[in-house]
């Protein structure tokens, strides 16, 4: 839980409103399938007023290796084609659960365990979920 935790520092912004259209967004989901990212999720949080984002996006990692893999290249996927760097990633050390945000859109890379524990699809079920094809 040490993840959602780095969340509550900072503010969601207004100025730009994330889509599942969003270059971002398409960029983030491309760069986790293309690492063979599984059992791919978004939660579309914008209109629940605590949410820290606009959205979620959830996938699994076989294991620590992949898990790596897939933070290493999202973040380098947005940054090349979107011109973007993550606000802040936790979660390295630990190899469990690997959060990248981008204040707006948070990508959680999780082994099966920790999101079989946590079950972050429960606790925003009021959020709208969408599979993506991994």
């Amino acid at each position: 839980m040490d993840n959602l935790n780095a969340l509550k520092t900072r503010k969601k912004s207004s100025v730009l409103r994330v889509t599942r259209n969003s270059k971002i967004f398409k960029t983030i989901i491309h760069a986790i399938q293309e690492k063979k990212g599984e059992r791919i999720v978004s939660l579309d949080l914008r209109k629940i007023p605590e949410a820290v984002a606009d959205f979620f996006i959830i996938c699994q990692a076989g294991n620590t290796t992949q898990l790596r893999a897939i933070a290493d290249f999202v973040e380098t996927d947005v940054k090349e084609k979107c011109g973007e760097g993550a606000y802040k990633h936790e979660g390295r050390l630990g190899q469990q659960w690997i959060l990248i945000d981008y204040v707006n859109v948070v990508v959680h890379i999780m082994l099966p365990e920790p999101r079989k524990f946590y079950q972050l699809e429960e606790m925003w079920s009021d959020a709208p979920l969408m599979e993506h094809e991994g």
